[in-house]
């Protein structure tokens, strides 16, 4: 199949999953177009059957905020034409399934094109259910020829916001192995924790709702009872707000602030126990890339994640904001050494049983056969 895959290029769960998506894709001898404002992120080198559009958008004084949306409506329409395109997956609602629906219809006296939309999120909990979107995200889930969900707590509450009627498919996250990188991750832990302290580690893009102060509040409280060090792995809005509170309870020599990093498959599979306090997550992809480099999770029981982290085998669950009862579950790992061996082996089979590309990306292929049958 000729695929066209629309994502926010940028550090973030939708854009890495529909980067590992087309590429997965293009393994198995499909033809995929990737297009967006710029480079997908993980998407920096050639890959056979990839193809990758950029969308610019017209500068002109009129525009106070330029037109994104139409620019890829149009992109999209000319690429699907020209290249003849079955399906066009857009990841994530605003603006790529409505952009994805203009250009349906901008060519449909000439050619047939089928939508896929997968929501991812926020998309949907957050920018989607603000006034100003609700109608039109209602719009582009409605209009798309099939509709997936990364979990079924974002399955259901796409149909309460939205009452939608038409079916959706849960299709969840996936991961792959990595290749063993066993002399630079003990390289990188005695970089980081060159006395043999225990590493906790928390991937994301340091929104507000990924709580990373949370893991700030732990670490002291961890630290009085076991050596550690933190590795926080990306960047956004509330680095700078850690940071300070880091300095401010006298423990930034124990915390490092690695910012946005390429190959996190080597800082995860260098860490002992990975955090995730959000108060939402959708999915949870950085704990499940964390499972599958054999580090179990210390998550707040929120959305998707109850899906994802299972009690006892790939790791433990608090409520939002329990600061306390997440540091002692990190300190019952990391002082039973038997437990954290076993809790690894565990969070890593169940990755694998689960979420293993091999079973999830053939979900896909079908959806799309599917769709164009009809």
């Amino acid at each position: 199949m000729k695929i066209g895959i629309v994502c926010y290029p940028t550090y973030g769960g939708s854009g890495v999953v529909a980067t590992e998506l087309g590429k997965t894709l293009a393994r198995m001898n499909h033809e995929v177009h990737f297009l967006a404002y710029a480079m997908p992120y993980r998407l920096s080198e050639f890959h056979e059957n990839i193809h990758y559009h950029e969308v610019k958008v017209m500068e002109y004084p009129l525009f106070e905020y330029p037109p994104y949306s139409l620019a890829l409506a149009s992109k999209l329409a000319e690429i699907a034409l020209y290249q003849k395109l079955d399906i066009v997956h857009a990841h994530y609602a605003i603006p790529h399934a409505v952009s994805a629906y203009l250009a349906k219809e901008m060519i449909k006296d000439k050619y047939s094109l089928k939508i896929v939309t997968t929501l991812h999120g926020t998309d949907i909990t957050l920018v989607g259910r603000d006034p100003s979107f609700l109608g039109i995200t209602r719009f582009g889930i409605s209009k798309s020829d099939a509709v997936t969900t990364v979990s079924n707590y974002l399955r259901e509450k796409t149909i309460e916001s939205f009452q939608i009627k038409k079916p959706i498919k849960v299709i969840y996250n996936f991961i792959e192995e990595q290749p063993e990188q066993g002399s630079r991750c003990e390289e990188l832990r005695h970089r980081i924790a060159p006395n043999g302290e225990k590493i906790i580690s928390h991937l994301s893009n340091f929104r507000p709702v990924k709580r990373i102060v949370d893991v700030i509040e732990m670490t002291p409280k961890i630290l009085r009872k076991i050596p550690v060090k933190v590795m926080m792995i990306g960047d956004g809005p509330d680095r700078s707000k850690a940071e300070t509170r880091a300095r401010e309870l006298n423990i930034s020599e124990h915390v490092h602030f690695l910012g946005k990093q390429e190959n996190v498959f080597l800082l995860l599979s260098s860490s002992d126990v990975f955090i995730m306090p959000s108060s939402l997550e959708s999915f949870g992809l950085a704990s499940l890339e964390a499972m599958a480099c054999g580090v179990p999770c210390v998550t707040s029981n929120t959305g998707g994640l109850t899906e994802l982290v299972k009690e006892g085998i790939s790791g433990y669950t608090a409520k939002v904001g329990d600061v306390d009862t997440m540091a002692n579950l990190v300190i019952s790992i990391l002082e039973d050494e038997k437990k954290l061996k076993s809790l690894s082996a565990s969070a890593r089979s169940y990755a694998f049983e689960n979420f293993h590309v091999d079973k999830i990306v053939p979900q896909y292929v079908n959806l799309y056969q599917e769709i164009l049958s009809t």
